[in-house]
């Protein structure tokens, strides 16, 4: 049992509480209030002074993918032989010995989703994750969280050198119907046959993978900078009835009325570095704010390892500093990241009975000399300063 008192709380889905208490017992957020009495054999931790936030999440990044300080040897997010690879696991290729995770957590980053890159037309599945552990299996919040799907110049750059199908913005939306068209032909073919084996199709373990994204059970994540690449995405999620969330979303601010009235969630970034290639080319901090005053359901990501994933507070703080109000900024990277990776039940906020992942900061994480005191995942202290 962990007792946490003299804190500024902020819960993230109601009013920060000034000076309050948090009850942790088995994992899990079991009282929050402005006045508790400590119980009997718990161990407390005084955070007067202190902020308090729920663990942030990174919605998009690839942490254990991609190693730090390894070269091929750790690079395991990009199966660059085919372009149609839904049956990969983000599971099977993160490393969470990786020196990142521990990183993470010093920053107050205690959950991702993570999964594969951005060089096929469907790349597999992405997954969310804690940042503690030693055993990814025992890490995961949520295993089958989407199907990585991606627009634009990477698949078109990838096999344009392989002079393979596709090296053009139509052979890619072409490689994406063609595939969601085969899933639902797939699935309706085992409807059909229903407990008549043999007319079930032959096993197929790319359409397995397929069968939650044709069934709405699971979003395509579709990596899409630049507006026509959005749009594309949306129009194909439109056509096949699928769930659709839209990454990286750079001219975002561009066409933010017009993706407010579609209604898709977005995440947004990375917007921290230099325009390292032609669609990026409108990148700016401007994007969170203009879309939230929009109407558009927002989280804010590193891609990590493009931004180290310890420096997800200072996304939101730079897209707070260009416009975005400094609540949204926080729900960026908690709450809103949460529910829109579908996983608000248990992390996001700090809420009983949700699990007892928790920060505590000297100052506010916005400001770049404030540093974390200390992290907890699971009511687990991993990390003191």
């Amino acid at each position: 049992m962990l007792f946490i008192k003299n804190a500024k709380i902020y819960t993230m889905t109601g009013e920060v509480i000034e000076n309050g208490c948090i009850l942790i017992e088995d994992g899990k957020i079991k009282e929050v209030a402005a006045e508790l009495v400590t119980p009997l054999h718990a161990e407390v931790i005084d955070a007067a002074g202190k902020n308090v936030f729920p663990g942030f999440i990174d919605a998009h990044c690839h942490i254990g993918m991609w190693e730090e300080g390894i070269g091929f040897e750790g690079a395991d997010g990009n199966e660059m032989t085919d372009p149609i690879t839904p049956h990969l696991r983000a599971i099977d290729a993160i490393n969470p010995r990786d020196e990142a995770f521990v990183n993470a957590l010093k920053g107050g980053v205690t959950a991702a989703a993570t999964g594969p890159g951005s060089a096929n037309v469907i790349g597999g599945v992405f997954s969310v994750i804690k940042l503690h552990g030693n055993r990814v299996d025992d890490m995961i919040v949520k295993e089958t969280l989407a199907m990585k799907c991606a627009f634009g110049e990477n698949p078109k750059r990838v096999y344009a050198e392989k002079k393979i199908t596709p090296t053009t913005r139509m052979g890619t939306a072409a490689k994406l119907r063609e595939t969601l068209a085969k899933a639902v032909e797939y699935r309706d073919k085992i409807r059909a046959a229903g407990d008549d084996a043999s007319k079930m199709p032959g096993y197929d373990m790319k359409m397995e993978a397929m069968l939650p994204v044709v069934n709405k059970e699971i979003p395509l994540k579709a990596h899409a900078h630049r507006a026509d690449d959005i749009f594309t995405s949306i129009r194909i999620a439109k056509e096949f009835d699928v769930l659709l969330t839209l990454e990286h979303c750079t001219e975002g601010h561009l066409i933010a009325d017009q993706l407010a009235a579609e209604g898709y969630p977005a995440i947004i970034g990375p917007s921290f570095g230099n325009k390292s290639k032609f669609e990026l080319n409108q990148k700016t901090f401007d994007t969170p704010g203009v879309m939230h005053k929009a109407g558009v359901k927002i989280a804010i990501m590193t891609d990590s390892p493009v931004i180290p994933l310890e420096y997800l507070p200072m996304c939101a703080a730079l897209a707070y500093k260009a416009g975005l109000d400094e609540m949204e900024a926080l729900k960026c990277i908690s709450i809103n990241a949460a529910e829109i990776l579908g996983v608000e039940d248990r992390i996001g906020s700090i809420e009983p009975g949700k699990d007892a992942d928790i920060v505590i900061w000297d100052g506010h994480p916005f400001d770049l000399q404030a540093k974390v005191a200390y992290t907890l995942v699971g009511g687990e202290v991993v990390y003191k300063l």
